[in-house]
């Protein structure tokens, strides 16, 4: 079994690297036709959805609903008996239903959101792990860094068995071990999330649960090609910013277990093909006749998200074209593979969501998040001895420098920003010409996001000149960094910070070993922290994100009401805590 192991990643390895270096250097015009494709959805999310849509019309005027409660509900019998008594239901002229009628079909023939997943106690938790945060002095904090750790137990599930047995009757995705959720309305595992998650387990000590996760994302991976967005069904069109590679080189930083690195390679590799794919790779010529190939976000979904029906219907609703609003649906769909859902960032027309236009968008941040991959690739198979995997990675992620620093870096803001197509990017063209103009230069958090990968940030001439345009960009706040300078209204956008955002600047300020990147990092950590704790102690729970104006403040804006729990904030608080404790006589209050 271990020599088919060895062929197999051989394959891969050679597949990966015939992909990226011919595939990506050839004429686009010559690669698939399947520039737009669309991942069919189930008969189940089908159902859910109209069950959504009638809950809505139902509620109208009474009580908000949330759109994502109706297709996380499971059936307690087969889709058609379900379907056949749901038609059955008396409705009035404009389709809406009882709300006793509509809550007596329900509790009959639907099982609650978040039934199918059963709490448990992680197997490697205690309440006080040995060597745990040795640097906090402080009493007070390290009680609640103890509170904070307490979390895990709190937000750990595992698939219940009805969801093995009958996966048909169930959106949720039977995932083979213990889960870590976000919290609240999030019942189910997030991609991107559960970097943050690893982070604070590590710091707990926690390394069979890290690892756990990090298996249940790559069986989404050998089932579906890539890691969906979140272990759901009506997810299965669309992944989140890839860091399944960041996650496994973190726990190996810990553990040295080479059985984890050798058994996660052929899955990396498999990702690594999914974000240079055509539907992702796009490739700019610079004014030498240079093509270099970045990578965007682009959803396989041209409907409304499932999640999100009703409201993606409603804003649909302003456009008449119908091929403008399968657009506008695959804009939606692939913003939320960008995790920032919703954001300035992404629209023409900063007040208007329609003009979203995320796959005309080369996301700086996406594109470090595969240059990291691509590093950590070359570091992980030189581990387990795969020299040919490692070399290979090696000049991908100098070819994909090249393309940021040539695409993506703006030398007179000292940032590197998103470069947006003029052209109609769901299409396959050939390569577009590098134009300036097309530089988006407003300020994002973002532009700041390739400094936690190793290539820049061991660089100090370009850590100077980003420290610099980072202290005068309006983004660092009394309370941590904002996410950006546009308030919105929507939840990625000025005054919210979010916990990810703090982390990645903050460590790659502290990895480019210069002592005043550091002083910065650990004023925005002690920032962080206190308005984490100030919230805490007001409220008792942890966040989903904060408002960075002022300390203690939670932040708001967007298509659900605030969050707790919360995953990623947990965990980068004790990540924070782990890198620079808190001295006896630090003040913690704001």
């Amino acid at each position: 079994m271990e020599v088919f192991r060895s062929y197999d990643l051989i394959y891969y390895s050679l597949l990966s690297c015939f992909l990226f270096f011919f595939l990506s250097s050839m004429d686009v015009t010559e690669a698939s036709s399947q520039c737009s494709p669309v991942k069919p959805t189930t008969p189940l999310v089908t159902f859910l959805e109209r069950l959504q849509e009638t809950a809505f019309k139902t509620y109208y005027g009474i009580s908000d609903i949330d759109p994502k409660l109706y297709v996380d509900l499971s059936l307690k019998f087969n889709l058609s008996e379900t379907e056949e008594a749901f038609k059955k239901l008396p409705r009035s002229e404009n389709g809406t239903v009882e709300v006793k009628v509509l809550e007596r079909f329900m509790g009959e023939y639907m099982r609650g959101a978040g039934e199918d997943l059963v709490e448990v106690v992680p197997e490697d938790y205690v309440p006080e792990p040995a060597g745990f945060l040795p640097a906090v002095e402080s009493p007070e904090v390290r009680a609640w860094a103890l509170e904070v750790h307490s979390l895990w137990k709190n937000l750990s599930r595992e698939v219940s068995d009805r969801v093995r047995d009958r996966p048909e009757l169930h959106t949720l995705l039977p995932l083979p071990n213990p889960v870590m959720i976000p919290g609240s309305r999030f019942r189910e595992v997030y991609y991107w999330d559960s970097y943050w998650v690893i982070r604070g387990l590590l710091a707990s000590k926690m390394y069979e649960t890290a690892k756990g996760i990090v298996a249940n994302l790559i069986s989404l991976i050998d089932e579906y090609g890539y890691v969906l967005n979140g272990a759901r069904a009506y997810y299965s069109n669309r992944s989140q910013p890839p860091l399944l590679s960041s996650m496994i080189y973190d726990i190996f930083k810990r553990t040295g277990d080479k059985e984890m690195v050798r058994k996660s390679l052929p899955a990396l590799l498999k990702e690594h093909q999914f974000w240079n794919s055509d539907i992702h790779k796009v490739t700019i010529q610079d004014d030498q006749a240079c093509n270099h190939t970045l990578s965007r976000y682009h959803a396989m979904w041209d409907k409304p998200r499932p999640e999100s029906s009703i409201i993606d219907k409603e804003f649909a609703s302003k456009l008449s074209d119908a091929s403008e609003k399968q657009q506008f649906y695959r804009e939606m769909a692939s913003t939320a593979e960008s995790g920032w859902d919703f954001s300035t960032r992404w629209m023409r027309n900063s007040s208007d969501l329609t003009t979203s236009a995320t796959t005309s968008i080369l996301p700086v941040d996406l594109n470090a998040f595969i240059l990291k991959m691509e590093l950590d690739i070359s570091s992980l198979a030189k581990v387990i001895g795969e020299t040919t995997i490692s070399e290979c990675f090696v000049e991908a992620s100098q070819e994909r420098k090249k393309a940021m620093d040539s695409v993506l870096w703006n030398a007179e803001m000292g940032q590197w920003v998103d470069y947006w197509l003029a052209d109609n990017s769901s299409s396959c063209m050939e390569a577009r010409k590098l134009e300036a103009s097309n530089q988006n230069q407003n300020v994002f958090a973002s532009n700041f996001v390739p400094l936690w990968i190793e290539l820049f940030n061991s660089d100090a001439s370009v850590v100077k000149k980003v420290i610099e345009s980072f202290q005068s960009s309006g983004l660092l706040c009394s309370a941590g960094i904002a996410t950006s300078l546009t308030n919105s209204g929507q939840q990625w956008d000025f005054p919210n910070g979010w916990a990810p955002i703090q982390h990645m600047i903050v460590e790659g300020l502290v990895k480019s070993g210069l002592k005043e990147a550091r002083l910065m990092a650990e004023d925005i950590a002690i920032r962080w922290i206190k308005t984490n704790y100030a919230a805490y102690k007001n409220t008792n729970t942890m966040h989903e994100k904060y408002d960075v104006e002022e300390c203690g403040k939670i932040g708001g804006g967007g298509e659900y009401k605030p969050q707790t729990g919360f995953g990623w904030t947990n965990g980068v608080a004790l990540a924070f805590l782990e890198e620079f404790g808190w001295p006896k006589d630090r003040k913690l209050d704001c």
